[in-house]
């Protein structure tokens, strides 16, 4: 028994491994996979907004393929996704951005976080009170006025606890661009303990990996937590006083 926990900690949890490969995630994964995350978000946000607003539309034209999008992103694994368009596009000759790998890790992951967010930004936008949008309307505000100054604000502030969730997702989601080849300066947190790992024939890198990745989700997880308990009991407290 106490031969297999050695082997267990051996294998998992050599801190001389760890201490050596520690310093190159923190210094080049780390930062990267911030990079990246951040870049993905801001592309599923800009996407998102504009399927939310399609899935919300009473047309019929518009709301069908935003529908599709949806489904078909949220049906399809991520790996798949990813490997499609960073791999596929420059394959099929749509070399967009030449041979770095970068901006499609980009593109592919914030293409997929788009339909979730889509999802997270139609709930926001239809829990708007029709009463605010009748008065809007009423006061001679066009239908896009009125999507931009009262129901779009309003919506993005009632979900923004849901999508800072999503954002600790878009990191995890990170380490699928592996896939990509990312050149040396460009690795992330996965790839670069997965090639220690290879090299040193030992899983203490990705070990080292999965304590960055909980440093940074798990005090983000209980800030959304907390922000969204927040933000229910100052609900529930305008609902009182009206």
């Amino acid at each position: 028994m106490f031969e297999s926990l050695s082997r267990v900690q051996q294998t998992f949890f050599d801190w001389h491994i760890i201490a050596r490969v520690m310093p190159q995630l923190i210094t080049v994964g780390l930062p990267n996979t911030l990079l990246l995350a951040v870049l993905s978000s801001l592309i599923g946000v800009v996407i998102g907004m504009i399927v939310a607003v399609g899935l919300s539309s009473r047309s019929l034209g518009m709301r069908t393929p935003c529908r599709i999008y949806v489904d078909i992103l949220r049906g399809l694994p991520h790996i798949l996704t990813v490997y499609i368009i960073g791999q596929g596009l420059p394959i099929a000759g749509l070399a967009l951005f030449g041979r770095s790998p970068y901006a499609y890790a980009a593109i592919a992951i914030g293409i997929i976080e788009a339909a979730y967010m889509a999802e997270i930004f139609r709930a926001g936008l239809q829990s708007v009170q029709k009463g605010q949008i009748e008065a809007a309307r009423s006061l001679g505000m066009s239908k896009a006025s009125t999507l931009r100054y009262i129901i779009i604000p309003q919506g993005v502030r009632r979900v923004l606890p849901p999508l800072t969730g999503q954002f600790i997702l878009v990191i995890k989601a990170t380490s699928l661009v592996f896939l990509l080849g990312l050149t040396t300066k460009q690795r992330e947190l996965f790839s670069i303990a997965q090639d220690a790992a290879i090299n040193g024939a030992n899983l203490s890198p990705l070990t080292a990996a999965g304590l960055l990745y909980l440093m940074l989700t798990v005090p983000m997880t209980y800030a959304v937590n907390a922000w969204e308990r927040r933000m229910g009991l100052s609900g529930s407290r305008g609902q009182a006083d009206d």
